[in-house]
């Protein structure tokens, strides 16, 4: 189902294939884990396990958008549906062999914590984030309840354009976030180039369905510089019909295929920028700004 040249791609972006459309790649911050050198901000913000997270998606290369700032290859985007798909079960065992292989150079160096790195081997939070739409899937209700009754924690990170599919789970993530990427549909043509018409009214949908999931719920930011990071206002009102538990505000990062867009570093906000943002938002929603981290270029907003 994937192009050569783009499975060419991906081998030298190290992910590796879990299966004919779901993908795998060790997140830098798990390796600098295992190396005892740092952890990512779901760790700090969530308490997860950096270490033994398992970063994954069902739909590598499929999406409803081509945000600006995504560091997927997003001129190999292959379209809002899988015409074949695999089972949830193998896509699972698969995402946990490939994850294996990944981790597997780290054992031959001396930084490397041994006790941590056996501990990652199995797993125990899958982030269904890595690329693409994970609502795509048409098994994603499987996938999750396959890899709860694993004893993973779940975290699925969508962009809120397949409301119906969110509200159709029986098996809720353990966390969801929704990006939110404009506050306006104008800045939203702008920043996610989406490849649907009605993307801006369905990500509407999505907020207003959000109150009504029982689960953790996120909204998340992601500000590039002189084009989506603005209109405080317009941010608060769409955030205050999803009534989520937390909001992540997080700049853009200069990494990935963003480079070859016409962004740039500077296009990237600095942390004071991004806890001013933060604050101001934080006061119209009435919530307050709870955590941050610098190195990660984000700050966490709850209740």
């Amino acid at each position: 189902m994937l192009p050569a040249e783009l499975r060419s791609l991906l081998n030298k972006q190290h992910y590796k294939l879990a299966g004919r459309h779901s993908a795998v790649k060790v997140c830098l911050w798990t390796k600098r884990s295992i190396q005892d050198v740092g952890f990512c901000y779901k760790q700090k913000f969530y308490g997860i396990e950096c270490h033994r997270c398992l970063q994954m998606t069902p739909a590598v290369s499929w999406c409803t958008h081509r945000c600006i700032f995504c560091w997927r290859n997003t001129e190999y985007t292959l379209g809002q549906s899988l015409p074949e798909f695999d089972d949830p079960d193998y896509i699972i065992d698969e995402s946990i062999l490939q994850h294996q292989k990944l981790l597997s150079g780290l054992g031959g160096t001396e930084k490397t914590n041994m006790r941590k790195l056996e501990e990652a081997m199995n797993p125990r939070h899958a982030a269904i984030s890595l690329s693409g739409e994970p609502t795509i899937y048409p098994r994603l209700d499987d996938l999750i309840g396959s890899f709860h009754r694993r004893g993973f924690t779940t975290y699925l990170v969508s962009n809120g354009t397949f409301p119906e599919k969110l509200e159709s789970l029986a098996n809720l993530p353990t966390q969801l976030y929704v990006s939110l990427d404009a506050p306006s549909r104008e800045v939203y043509l702008k920043t996610d180039l989406p490849l649907i018409r009605d993307g801006w009214e369905r990500i509407n949908r999505t907020l207003e369905l959000f109150p009504s999931l029982d689960t953790k719920k996120v909204v998340r930011l992601t500000l590039v510089r002189d084009l989506n990071a603005t209109d405080v206002s317009g941010y608060a009102k769409l955030i205050s019909k999803a009534q989520p538990d937390f909001v992540e505000v997080k700049s853009f990062m200069f990494v990935g295929s963003s480079r070859c867009r016409d962004l740039s570093l500077e296009r990237m906000l600095k942390m004071d920028e991004i806890m001013e943002f933060s604050r101001k938002l934080a006061a119209e929603l009435g919530y307050k700004v709870k955590d941050s981290k610098a190195d990660s270029r984000v700050a966490l907003i709850s209740k």
